[in-house]
Parts: structure tokens; C-alpha cells; sequence
């Protein structure tokens, strides 16, 4: 029994860490370069979370959806129309 509880517990770690993106991978949801994410978390330009694994950076992919949700901007009904 101990070994299914095991082999469960490496398949919920390989499912939780299948979401992680490397930079480039981040960058290219985004429509950004990978340098452009490299200077975002230098300066810490915006509140986008990444995971450091040794000297790799991953992004979660939940975390880049809530970016892009927080970043929307909703158009103004009002607006005049050209």
C-alpha cells in the first residue's frame, strides 16, 4: 500500500510542477520577449510572481492568467466611437 501512496504522491508532483513555464515560454503567452520579463522582475516593474528553481525562473501558469486579468482594461460604454 505504501508504494501506490508513493507512486500518487510523485504523480501529483509531476502534475503540479506541468503548469510551471520557463521564461520563454511565459514571454511567448504574453506576447513579450524574454528579456522584457527578465527586466520586469529586476525592477520589479510588475506584481508577477515566478518561481526560482536553482538559477532557472518558471512562471505558473495560473499566475500569468491572473496577470493578463488584472492588467485588462474594460472599454468605457460611453466612449465616442470613431
Amino acid at each position: 500500500m505504501q508504494k501506490t501512496s508513493n507512486k500518487t504522491s510523485f504523480l501529483n508532483i509531476i502534475n503540479a510542477q506541468s503548469d510551471l513555464l520557463t521564461r520563454e515560454q511565459a514571454a511567448e503567452y504574453l506576447g513579450v520577449t524574454a528579456r522584457t520579463l527578465a527586466v520586469w522582475a529586476c525592477v520589479k516593474r510588475y506584481d508577477l510572481p515566478y518561481v526560482k528553481v536553482g538559477r532557472l525562473v518558471k512562471y505558473r501558469l495560473a499566475d500569468l492568467d491572473a496577470f493578463i486579468a488584472r492588467r485588462t482594461v474594460q472599454s468605457n460604454e460611453q466612449e465616442v466611437r470613431v
